[in-house]
């Protein structure tokens, strides 16, 4: 049995994965079971910041691994910093 390297609570910056549909996006912050336990739970959930037309800054709660997967797909976490500019911390260590 495999173990979850995804127990710990993270911020939507560090989340796991990211799946959206281009309206509904939710960032996976924890999950509370191994791969192979959810894979048997059709009740399985995630701990989630998810944003929507509804609730555009975010809304956090769990989240059915169903509902997240149905109809999405998992894309690059769209808070992380990838134009090759530097951040705070990166900037500092460079100097």
């Amino acid at each position: 049995m495999g173990k979850n390297q995804c127990n710990k609570k993270v911020t939507p910056e560090k989340a796991y994965e990211v799946w959206s549909n281009g309206t509904w996006t939710y960032f996976v912050l924890k999950k509370y079971q191994s791969p192979e336990n959810e894979a048997k739970n059709p009740y399985a959930r995630w701990y989630c910041m998810t944003t929507s037309p509804i609730t555009p800054n975010g809304e956090y709660g769990d989240a059915y691994v169903s509902t997240v997967k149905t109809g999405t797909q998992l894309i690059p976490n769209p808070l992380v910093q990838t134009s090759g500019e530097q951040d705070e911390t990166t900037a500092e260590r460079s100097s």
